[in-house]
């Protein structure tokens, strides 16, 4: 389980590999909302986001994807699955891991549905001051 999540904080990433709409998931470091609100706010920006994970990470990844998907905030756009080979540091030895990566894009109610979001949550704070 460490192994996987110094691997993923290990990768260096060059030329056009970096995307500024990736999230690289783990499921040791962060809760699954919070990957599920700064997927929120990549799309917001970027009209996409792309998630990301290797090995026992990558249920992580797919709840993410599902609960955007249910909430009807995002589409599926791409999957890609593939194996990485990486250097197990306690033994030396190379191990291959299995990666994903989702592509989601923004739905067409995206906006009107983060901005009634917006809204409840504000008038929830209202509630509370009073």
């Amino acid at each position: 389980m460490e192994e996987i999540t110094e691997g993923v904080t290990n990768i260096t990433l060059t030329g056009d590999s970096y995307k500024k709409n990736r999230i690289q998931v783990s499921n040791t470091k962060k809760p699954l909302f919070f990957y599920v609100n700064l997927a929120k706010r990549y799309m917001q920006q970027y009209n996409e986001v792309e998630l990301s994970a290797l090995g026992m990470a990558i249920a992580t990844v797919v709840t993410v994807a599902e609960i955007l998907k249910h909430n009807g905030l995002a589409v599926e756009k791409k999957i890609m699955t593939s194996n990485v080979d990486m250097k197990d540091e306690s033994r030396g030895r190379p191990i291959s891991k299995a990666k994903i990566e989702i592509l989601l894009g923004k739905t067409e109610n995206f906006d009107e549905l983060m901005a009634a979001a917006a809204e409840e949550r504000a008038a929830a704070d209202g509630d509370e001051q009073s």
